[in-house]
């Protein structure tokens, strides 16, 4: 978040947001430009500061150059003509304004909120690396599973673990948010849990927190029937999350895989960037994603010649499928390089630019609109499969409740596309479209 984007295009530093909230990255301006055009008012430690550096960089980018029909310059006047008390007072005037432009995903944030928010997209934390859950028959904080290369899972943290305790504080009846804000932390620094484990009496254990990256892609070999499936779930767009699609893919191939299932179901998006290295993975030619400005400036961006299989793939969608997960969708459909399979996906197709701003808050603003290879827009209207498979209330519920069921022959989607792949191999790109062998010099840099 520290570098200029002075040297980028709208399509290598803008994120897409997901469904429930837009996701984060570096400022089209970045952060060096925040800096030297405010660092005066920053010194004065005014609300203004902060109230019309939102507005600036709402007139300099928002997509809609008419602000939906909103004097954009009366609210400006408007906003500087009071006199705010508090940080707290200006964060509302801000979000206040913002709404009016009739824009969910272009949205203010505070400091706490864009903390997290680039957390999530960093696809790292500080911390021990586990997850954890309230357990339903207990009610107690237990672990569901420490996360690979972690201090946890170093120092001995198995899932079905309890945590009683957290430097000392009682866990009993705490929240999982709230456990979580004590556990993560500065790396280097030092935590102490007490846990209990079926057998065993309850024990302390003394742990050093670590950035931990963490695992978006989770993917498994399956043998269904006399086909060797490579079924790859990506849950998010973050920062590692092409690094880690393209570690699943070549481990799958070692492995002699006829075909792929990707399930980018419940993926509400993430970056824009990451979207593309992943389509780029799976075919060599053709358009992947246009965007298109307030003044019309149009990008697209197109596959490399860097795909590393060409292996049949089906992929699965519902309905909180969002933009980044729009984005791969729409490029493997209209490529004709995947058949589609699910339920009609959520119809996001606008892109954020993210800044944070003098005081540690963060504005996204969204700057484009995005088209499918074939001009599609999906504003609203989402993507339609090539076979459309909505899952019963019912279905909802026991894969919710049993989550080991998804992606077996128990989870209908999953079960339509291996049928799917086993009659017939037109989600295959062409013959003349070979896949280049990659060397590890060929690591995706971002």
């Amino acid at each position: 978040m520290n570098q200029s984007a002075k040297s980028y295009s709208p399509l290598q530093v803008a994120l897409i947001g997901g469904a429930i909230a837009t996701t984060a990255t570096m400022s089209v301006f970045g952060s060096a430009w925040t800096r030297s055009v405010w660092a005066t008012l920053a010194l004065q430690d005014s609300p203004k500061t902060i109230v019309d550096q939102v507005w600036q960089l709402v007139n300099h980018e928002y997509v809609d150059g008419k602000f939906n029909q909103q004097d954009w310059q009366a609210t400006r006047q408007s906003l500087l003509s009071k006199n705010y008390s508090s940080r707290e007072e200006a964060y509302t005037a801000i979000r206040e304004a913002l709404q009016k432009l009739g824009d969910p995903y272009t949205r203010f944030m505070d400091p706490q909120q864009f903390e997290a928010l680039t957390s999530q997209t960093s696809g790292e934390v500080s911390g021990i690396g586990i997850r954890m859950e309230v357990n339903e028959k207990t009610q107690r904080l237990t672990v569901i599973e420490a996360i690979e290369n972690s201090p946890a899972l170093k120092a001995g943290i198995k899932a079905g673990d309890e945590i009683l305790a957290i430097d000392g504080k009682p866990t009993l009846k705490m929240k999982v948010d709230d456990a979580s804000k004590l556990i993560r932390g500065k790396a280097g620094t030092p935590i102490r849990l007490k846990l209990g484990r079926a057998g065993k009496n309850a024990f302390d254990l003394k742990l050093t927190r670590a950035n931990i990256e963490v695992p978006t892609v989770r993917y498994t070999l399956k043998q269904e029937g006399n086909r060797r499936v490579g079924y790859i779930r990506l849950r998010e767009f973050s920062a590692h999350a092409a690094e880690q699609m393209q570690r699943a893919i070549r481990d799958l191939n070692t492995k002699k895989v006829d075909s792929y299932v990707l399930d980018l179901r419940g993926n509400p998006g993430g970056l824009l960037q990451a979207s593309i290295e992943i389509a780029r993975m799976w075919y060599n030619d053709g358009g992947i994603v246009k965007t298109v400005n307030r003044v019309g400036g149009t990008e697209e961006t197109k596959a490399n010649r860097t795909a590393l299989t060409n292996r049949p793939l089906a992929v699965l969608v519902d309905g909180s499928s969002a933009s980044a997960s729009e984005i791969l969708t729409g490029a493997l459909k209209d490529n004709k390089r995947a058949v589609v399979v699910g339920g009609q996906t959520f119809g996001k197709a606008l892109v954020q630019s993210v800044h944070e701003l003098a005081d540690g808050s963060g504005l996204a603003v969204t700057i484009a609109h995005y088209y499918t290879p074939a001009g599609t827009d999906i504003n609203h209207k989402g993507i339609a499969p090539d076979i459309k498979l909505d899952l019963t209330e019912a279905q909802e519920r026991q894969l919710a409740s049993n989550p080991d069921l998804i992606g077996t022959k128990s989870d209908p989607q999953y079960a339509r596309a291996i049928a799917i792949l086993s009659n017939n191999n037109f989600a295959q790109p062409p013959a003349n479209q070979p896949t280049r062998p990659m060397s590890h010099a060929d690591n995706l840099k971002f």
